[in-house]
């Protein structure tokens, strides 16, 4: 553990800002792996007024940083990527360490980051404007797209890292300056990486505040970033209540936010479809990280002529499901990131049982160190009660029958949250549908793979209380840039728009 933490540069006691020098002299939090319940280190938050130091320092690199031309943004980023590259397998492990997600999965998300850098150095080279025929003879008329500002990163614990990576690569070659509040489940991972892009930074002489850093309590330090108008957009990562909250704040001093909350995702298993996909992409998605992604599989909706069949399959992975020390291959399962996750999940289970669920296997505290550690959970429900219509971030996955496919797509999209959805079918009627107007309503739609997880060329993100925000790929990186509209008149004359005439 030690030796993971000195290759990324952490000691036993950090500093929880950041903004070209190492700052923090707020409230002191200990770092305990959910994993064995021991400390990992202390970090010391940031106060208001060292929040306030960060934030005048990253905001005074963006004056800098917009001139820089985009390829040679591109090369710091790409030098981040390789840092990453570098230092890949210790990251993982501090992820682990940090969160308790399978190690596996630790090193997949910090391959996401790596991938994300790649994007954007592409990327740099292609910030695309458009050029329009005009209605006025002479003139032309084009948009372009110029840097926006500082962008606030608020993150969760489940993926410490990779959504910094996301909106920061991004943000980067946009031209503009991140500010990064980390989840204070996860405060190691984010000095790590910042300490990455320091590295980055300095090597090509650019002020090192680009990438800035600025740990404490979401009421706190999170509402600072959220009601600054030094801050042009925020892109927040966290439950629907958060979102809300954050959302408010933002929008209320006319700010930019995306917005990436909550999901309830649903799995449509047709009896058309090849049943092992089903499972082997089912299983993965609810039992992946323990049931704490955006993406996690919480639903399933199976056709009533192979439900027992489908059922008594899935049971037999669950009862079978190798859980433990996460570092260790072996396991596939590793623990809740605290105990108050294993009691929101042990509470969610109550009421699903009286509101009449039948609790067909799991749901019980292990008695491992920590007190973090579960068993899996599948619920046989009737249909979308008043609890499965809410996200319970752990690994408990409902199961439902359905008589048609009209059916089996009003309740996939019975719910509030609209991330991700998928249907396994290799009916072609069934899967066009689904991915129609009249389909799915998620901002993810999937074909005979599962809900969990997301390339990243794609863009990333969800509608109705999901927030309607993308990051990632596609064309994601217009949010991290403002647009300008121009008319360049080279007739000689003034003509006006719509055929007006001006005589003077």
């Amino acid at each position: 553990m030690k030796e993971v933490l000195n290759s990324l540069g952490l000691s036993p006691s950090n500093p929880g800002g950041f903004s070209g020098a190492w700052i923090g002299s707020g409230k002191v939090q200990t770092v305990v792996s959910p994993i064995h319940g021991e400390a990992l280190a202390t970090v010391t938050n940031v106060t208001p007024q060292e929040f306030e130091t960060v934030l005048a320092k990253c905001h005074q690199a963006f004056a800098s940083w917009k001139l820089v031309p985009a390829p040679k943004r591109g090369e710091v980023v790409k030098e981040i990527g390789d840092e990453l590259r570098r230092n890949k397998e210790a990251l993982a492990q501090l992820v682990t360490l940090e969160m308790g997600k399978t190690l596996r999965e630790g090193r997949g998300e910090v391959q996401e980051m790596i991938d994300i850098c790649d994007l954007a150095v592409g990327l740099s080279r292609q910030l695309y404007g458009l050029t329009m025929p005009s209605e006025r003879r002479m003139h032309r008329l084009q948009e372009q797209w110029h840097p926006l500002g500082v962008v606030g990163v608020i993150t969760a614990f489940n993926f410490p890292v990779a959504v910094w990576s996301w909106n920061t690569a991004i943000a980067l070659v946009c031209g503009d300056t991140v500010l990064w509040k980390p989840s204070s489940k996860a405060p190691l991972t984010a000095i790590a990486c910042t300490r990455i892009a320091e590295k980055a930074l300095r090597k090509f002489g650019f002020d090192p505040a680009i990438c800035s850093l600025v740990i404490g309590k979401g009421s706190e330090i999170g509402d600072l970033i959220n009601t600054d108008p030094r801050v042009a957009l925020v892109s927040y990562t966290g439950s629907v209540p958060g979102g809300r909250h954050v959302g408010g704040l933002v929008q209320a001093r006319f700010g930019r936010h995306i917005l990436e909350l909550g999901g309830n995702n649903a799995v449509i298993v047709s009896e058309k479809g090849d049943l092992d996909i089903a499972l082997r992409s089912i299983y993965f998605g609810a039992i992946g990280t323990s049931g704490q992604r955006c993406t996690s599989t919480r639903r399933v909706i199976v056709r009533e002529a192979i439900f027992e069949t489908f059922k008594n399959r899935l049971l037999g992975l669950y009862r079978k499901t190798p859980i433990g020390d996460p570092r260790e291959d072996k396991y596939l399962m590793g623990p809740l990131v605290d105990a108050a996750a294993v009691d929101t999940m042990l509470a969610a289970i109550d009421t699903v049982k009286a509101q009449g669920g039948k609790i067909l296997c799991g749901g019980e505290r292990l008695p491992h160190p920590g007190g973090c550690y579960v068993t899996p959970c599948i619920v046989e429900v009737p249909g979308n009660l008043p609890i499965v219509k809410e996200e319970t971030f752990a690994p408990v996955l409902y199961l439902m029958p359905y008589k048609t496919i009209e059916e089996a797509i009003a309740l996939q999209n019975g719910v509030p949250q609209g991330l991700s959805s998928a249907i396994i079918t290799n009916d072609l009627g069934e899967c066009e549908l689904f991915l129609s107007a009249a389909g799915s309503d998620c901002g993810i739609a999937n074909v005979n793979t599962g809900t969990s997880g997301a390339e990243i060329g794609g863009a990333f993100g969800g509608e109705k209380e999901t927030g309607g925000g993308r990051e990632s790929g596609s064309d994601a990186w217009k949010a991290y840039m403002r647009r300008q509209t121009s008319a360049i008149n080279f007739s000689g004359q003034v003509e006006l728009a719509q055929g007006i005439t001006l005589d003077i």
